[in-house]
């Protein structure tokens, strides 16, 4: 059965309960799976043996969700190639696909949780109890061996993440 932690994110104040365990910096990285197009899916193994961001909204079509990935996807061209970047969602691959190309986002790559939650539930940010699941927002920076070096859930579903945070161990963790 899986973990589940009451009160652990609010939206607009209202507690949430997310389902999966509450992950930690030196924790190894949890396996998932997750769409990243109509045929193809990606597991943690596949997104490669370097730094990796993974910043995880709720939906794409979502003021905040947008803003977070318009300033990730910014931020993290400066690094080049020596990181990876994932924006983790709930939404179809399309709709992520459309968004990003309307607003030309081009150094992060989408992964869809909708195959099976998995990334939710490893990760312990899947939200119990909606009418549709979504994923809590939050923050993780994997080192190039699989460690987890920066975690945030963000509190509050409806406020920006600790950008700087999550750039300094993403800069750390690719030096």
């Amino acid at each position: 059965m899986s973990q589940k932690r009451a009160g652990a994110t609010t939206l607009k104040g209202e507690g949430l309960t997310l389902i999966g365990p509450e992950l930690k910096v030196g924790d190894k990285a949890p396996d998932f799976t997750c769409a990243a197009s109509l045929k193809e899916t990606m597991n943690l193994a596949k997104t490669g043996a370097k730094p990796r961001l993974f910043s995880v909204v709720p939906s794409l079509d979502t003021p905040v969700c947008s803003v977070q990935t318009r300033k990730f996807n910014v931020s993290v061209g400066e690094f080049g190639d020596r990181v990876a970047s994932y924006t983790v969602s709930m939404d179809l691959p399309m709709a992520q696909g459309r968004f990003c190309g309307a607003e030309g986002i081009s150094n992060i790559k989408n992964l869809s949780d909708v195959h099976d939650q998995s990334f939710g539930k490893n990760y312990g940010v899947l939200i119990e109890g909606l009418a549709i699941p979504l994923l809590a927002r939050a923050i993780f920076v994997v080192d190039a061996q699989g460690v987890i070096r920066h975690v945030e859930y963000v509190r509050e579903i409806a406020t920006e993440p600790n950008y700087e945070a999550a750039l300094a161990a993403l800069k750390a963790a690719s030096a």
